[in-house]
């Protein structure tokens, strides 16, 4: 076995080496207890504010509990939250921030290795971040999905059926006794968005990239198997040390691409071509948005889980889950590599089976034929825009409209219910400021909505394109993370309404029928708006966020090179 990190803190004769075994003395350990032995870093995401990871607390006993089984030593961290469900702006814009703290946990303390605990949107991209830059042994434990949601007979999904009753409101098709009792019904349990989410989407990401324990991101937040699954899961990071299977020779190109690839057959978010192009930045390996697009075109959906689909995360578990998911994509994936199991990913798959062909389908009768998101260009995204078009009307997949723009997601609030808005049915609901910078942190404004007076009318879907995220609980025809965004420059900035704006899905093309020389004359008035930030982690962040078609990473934590190891004499 390779020599113990730890032990640089533990074992010597120097002065540091002592104080450091005295300070252990002071935590209740004898050195029979530790001297010798892995220590395991348990990075917990739990908070009193985050919802989704309200029963990480207990888990991470659990996780202690196998590793000290295996002979390990736990020491349990508390890192960033990353609070969807509260964060404001949004959490995406402290993605970095708990990516630079995992890092520099697991290099500044006697660490060996490293369980991940995490699960609501950022928590995952952001650990896996941190930890691949560190390159320790690592596993990681999703925190699962909710039970399903109940309201009136009805099977009530988190985010999808917020969305869909409050269009329902503001149409006057229910009332606040129902709107009140649907608060009450939407999300009743531990854990994270029950949907095909981002959530769901990036811990599924986890599980397929080899970095969790088989068939663990499907395991719902409150069953027994979840406990279990923790248990193991500390059990199996102390044979990695001793194994030295560090990140980086988990995390190869093919587990990227097989990453995409299980993205794409889920019907998963948006927001996952951020995470993942970011997470393969800090692989060092190529990844963009044009390798999802080129996936897609030969990977069919086969998860019928809302907002794609009819079923939630707990039909998805008992019809087989992802490892049954993974059966039926045998053909597309790389079974050859390695995962944290130490076995490869092919042998992690034997005995995997789908037990309900109507949640996970079949390849001959796929929810669709080709993978349910689509990367977009043209003269309104020169470096790309995603949408999730098989969450949108089909007969909207190719439209061409006029433009209703808005400037910052003010102004949206502001005047999209207004009688005076001059909007139909056909119009193109524009938003620019939406961005990384302009955001400023890309909130999920992205899911615009849609004029009260149009949703009088029956109105319940139309194409909206903004530089923006949107949930990944989210569905209808919009068109995000368009870039450049519009507070760099970008041509979204300089659409007016009136112009007409093309989508056409099938032809991967975004435009706006404008001449380049008409757009060249408005750059030439158009003025760069200031930074909102002054000082601290805003001007931080504003500084040094690059664009969604590259991650949104910080260039300095995904620039090539090694720090060195902290004296720990």
């Amino acid at each position: 076995m390779k020599p113990l990190r730890s032990a640089q803190w533990f074992e010597g004769e120097a002065l540091r080496n002592f104080s450091h075994r005295a300070r252990a003395r002071q935590l209740g350990l004898n050195a029979e207890e530790h001297i010798g032995k892995p220590v395991i870093a348990i990075l917990n995401t739990w908070s009193g504010i985050n919802p989704c990871h309200m029963h990480l607390r207990e888990r991470a006993e659990q996780v202690s509990r196998g590793v000290w089984q295996a002979g390990g030593v736990p020491m349990e961290f508390p890192v960033s939250t990353l609070s969807e469900t509260y964060q404001k702006p949004t959490p995406m814009m402290y993605r970095n921030m708990l990516a630079m703290e995992t890092e520099e946990i697991l290099r500044s303390y006697p660490v060996d290795g490293a369980v991940l605990m995490g699960g609501c949107d950022k928590s995952t991209p952001a650990l896996l971040m941190g930890a691949a830059s560190a390159d320790l042994p690592a596993i990681f434990v999703p925190a699962g999905p909710m039970l399903r949601g109940n309201w009136r007979n009805q099977k009530l999904a988190s985010g999808t059926d917020m969305w869909r009753f409050w269009d329902d409101k503001r149409a006057g098709v229910i009332g606040e006794t129902e709107w009140n009792e649907i608060e009450s019904g939407l999300a009743r349990s531990p854990g994270t968005c029950m949907t095909m989410g981002t959530a769901s989407t990036m811990t599924s990401a986890a599980e397929a990239l080899g970095l969790t324990l088989p068939g663990a991101s499907s395991i719902p937040a409150v069953d027994s198997a979840h406990h279990r699954m923790a248990a193991a899961s500390g059990m199996r990071i102390v044979e990695m040390v001793r194994e030295d299977l560090t990140m980086s020779r988990i995390l190869s190109a093919e587990a990227y691409e097989d990453a995409v690839t299980t993205v794409l057959a889920i019907g998963g978010s948006t927001n996952s071509l951020i995470h993942l192009v970011a997470m393969a930045g800090r692989s060092q390996l190529p990844l963009s948005l044009d390798d999802f697009d080129r996936l897609a075109r030969t990977t069919p959906v086969l998860a019928s889980v809302q907002p794609a689909g009819k079923y939630l995360m707990e039909d998805f578990y008992y019809a087989g889950g992802l490892r049954g998911l993974f059966s039926r994509l045998r053909e597309s994936l790389h079974l050859d590599r390695v995962t944290v199991t130490g076995r490869t990913f092919g042998e992690e798959l034997e005995g995997a089976a789908v037990f309900d062909d109507d949640v996970i389908r079949p390849l001959d009768n796929p929810v669709a034929p080709e993978g349910g998101l689509a990367v977009l260009r043209g003269n309104l995204a020169p470096d790309g825009a995603v949408i999730k078009y098989v969450a949108a009307d089909p007969a909207l997949w190719k439209h061409s409209g006029p433009a209703v723009v808005f400037h910052g997601y003010k102004d949206l609030q502001q005047r999209i219910n207004s009688a005076d808005l001059e909007i139909t049915r056909d119009s193109v609901i524009v938003l620019a400021g939406g961005g990384p910078k302009g955001g400023p942190g890309m909130p999920e404004y992205g899911m615009l909505p849609i004029p009260d007076k149009l949703l009088k009318q029956g109105v319940r879907d139309m194409v909206r394109v903004s530089d923006a995220r949107m949930s990944g609980t989210s569905y209808g025809a919009c068109v995000l993370h368009v870039a450049p965004e519009a507070h760099v420059g970008g041509p979204l900035a300089l659409v007016r309404d009136g112009d007409m704006v093309t989508l056409d899905v099938e032809a991967r093309v975004l435009s706006v029928e404008v001449s380049d020389d008409e757009l060249a004359k408005r750059r030439s008035e158009w003025t760069p708006p200031e930074s909102k930030f002054e000082r601290g982690y805003g001007a931080l962040y504003y500084e040094h966020i690059t664009q969604a078609n590259e991650g949104c990473d910080f260039e300095f934590l995904s620039r090539p090179g090694t720090n060195p190891e902290p004296n720990a004499l």
